[in-house]
């Protein structure tokens, strides 16, 4: 088997300059072994990789043109709210709240460099420590931004309840090599070694997105910052799952519902006023630099957090992602409702079809945990219909094309998200190597690969 590994490594699409079709390199690429190749990819992810670009893989999933650095950073946010520490019915503790992120960053590589690291990641099972393999180089030295391009544009990752800065690792460093600043949370009282009271991530979810891009637009602002002059926090998208998700609507204006501030899951003393839409407060609290979201599998409409007319608050264009069996945060009731009711938004919705929570964000369930007595936590990153790394290369197709367009201004990006809306129903008609009349398959995608796939669109002011 390892000379299959060393062979699909060196397939990897390390420096492609252009999006072309990756089903298709590979199909050329492999023809000696493409099949077996295609039936080891579950082989492969054992090894916990991170930047595995399948044969099946829409085109922008792979990796651009630019190597990646990563660097660990502590931020301090002084003088927040101890929600743990708050009793009932006395003044709010106060504390200095840390957070580290992982920052992926486009980077020039020295002679001899080539890309590729490690990660230790705690795992789902907190007792088990997993190691990650990717493209990024760490500390690697920053490559400035072009001229004619301005700064990069800021993209936050925040991961659910619990989770940490790694579980969606592979999109960050995606598009760290496509000319994307990202930083992605480990929120404090919410990873899987520091699951502490719900309460604290109900209240901090929000105020931990705001802060950590109010703290990198000051390190872009910095002489002595390996970030300086690099990043444009004034065009930043927030990537939030589950509990990110339910941050994520908030910080985009949907201010929580009265019923919630009060209820025996919220912080004591009505403290979860501060993000609901009744605090004349609220939307003055919002960052105006959030010009996009991506909410994966938002967390909250189905236990009441919003009503309906809450989300109508929201204005920023926003791609929700979700799962049409999601049992954490529903469907029809939950994301879907979201989506819907959030009508003063440009939005789409990318459904995977009989898929749960996970929805395209985790990595594949770490090799550690698989090799354990119990495989405790392997649920964690699996879902029961679709593979991991499939769900990882279509979302990272989809965040590509999106925040290119919302960030970047690239308008050939809408060929990708303007598309039939079922997959399984659009018709890939190709006489001779062009497409006919009744073509309308979606860009990127191989013949059947947007099988299970369902994409909408509804512009503002649509229901």
């Amino acid at each position: 088997m390892q000379w299959i590994l060393t062979m699909a490594r060196s397939h990897l699409p390390y420096r492609q300059t252009s999006f072309t079709s990756r089903a298709a390199t590979v199909a050329k690429t492999l023809t000696f072994a493409g099949v077996l190749i295609m039936n080891s990819v579950a082989s492969i992810a054992q090894v916990n990789r991170i930047d595995i670009v399948g044969p099946d893989a829409p085109s922008l999933a792979a990796y651009g043109e630019y190597d990646i650095g990563v660097r660990t950073l502590t931020l301090v946010d002084p003088g927040r709210v101890d929600i743990l520490n708050t009793q009932v019915g006395a003044e709010a503790a106060i504390y200095d709240r840390n957070l580290t992120v992982e920052v992926w960053y486009p980077s020039r590589l020295k002679p001899g460099q080539s890309r590729g690291g490690e990660y230790q990641a705690i795992t789902r099972n907190p007792k088990i420590t997993a190691t990650l393999y990717g493209q990024a180089v760490r500390d690697a030295a920053p490559n400035t931004p072009k001229a004619n391009e301005g700064a990069f544009p800021l993209v936050v990752i925040s991961h659910g309840y619990p989770g940490n800065r790694y579980l969606l690792s592979h999109l960050g460093e995606n598009l760290a090599s496509k000319g994307f600043v990202v930083v992605s949370i480990d929120h404090k009282d919410s990873t899987y070694d520091d699951a502490q009271a719900f309460s604290s991530t109900l209240y901090n979810r929000p105020l931990d997105q705001r802060f950590v891009i109010e703290r990198m637009a000051q390190l872009s602002a910095s002489a002595d910052s390996f970030l300086a002059g690099m990043l444009g926090a004034n065009n930043t998208g927030v990537v939030g799952y589950s509990m990110g998700g339910y941050g994520l609507v908030n910080n985009l204006g949907g201010g929580y519902s009265d019923a919630v501030v009060p209820s025996s899951m919220a912080p004591p003393n009505n403290l979860l006023a501060l993000h609901a839409a009744s605090n004349p407060a609220f939307r003055g609290n919002l960052d105006s630099r959030i010009k996009a979201g991506f909410a994966i599998a938002p967390w909250g409409m189905e236990r009441g957090v919003w009503r309906e007319e809450d989300l109508a608050g929201i204005e920023v264009p926003t791609f929700y992602l979700a799962g049409d069996s999601d049992t954490v945060s529903g469907y029809e009731n939950g994301v879907r409702a979201i989506y819907k009711a959030a009508t003063n938004s440009d939005r789409y919705l990318l459904t995977y079809k009989n898929a749960n929570h996970n929805a395209g964000a985790p990595y594949p369930v770490p090799h550690e945990i698989l090799a354990s007595a119990t495989g405790e936590g392997a649920d964690h990153y699996t879902d029961p219909v679709w593979d991991n790394v499939r769900m990882n290369n279509v979302m990272d197709h989809f965040a590509t094309a999106y925040f290119n367009y919302h960030l970047k201004g690239d308008t050939s990006m809408l060929e990708f998200l303007d598309v039939y809306p079922d997959g399984a129903e659009a018709t890939y008609s190709v006489q001779d190597g062009e497409p006919d009349t009744t073509h309308n398959y979606w860009p990127g995608f191989e013949e059947g690969s947007a099988v299970g796939l369902k994409l909408e669109k509804l512009q503002r002011g649509q229901r």
